[in-house]
């Protein structure tokens, strides 16, 4: 295994960053469109805490799927093959 440059290192930070920022927003997202309807109107207090708890499964698995799928895309870039 070769040493990094500065500039490969740079690069893989700024990535995982990315993950993570998009990750979260993508959550977010997720979990505005899940649980903004029991936040919108008045529902009664268990169908609360089911959107509440689906939401944040749901956000959870998301953020998740993003960061791996953005880390896996850049691990697998024609750069990082060795030639």
């Amino acid at each position: 295994m070769g040493t990094r440059s500065q500039a490969d290192r740079d690069a893989i930070t700024i990535e995982i960053g990315y993950a993570f920022v998009s990750g979260g927003v993508a959550a977010g997202i997720t979990f505005a469109a899940v649980y903004g309807p029991a936040w919108a109107f008045d529902l009664f207090p268990a169908a609360d805490r089911i959107l509440w708890a689906v939401g944040g499964v749901l956000a959870a698995t998301v953020f998740l799927l993003r960061v791996t799928h953005i880390l896996w895309r850049f691990a697998r870039r024609p750069q990082d093959d060795g030639g």
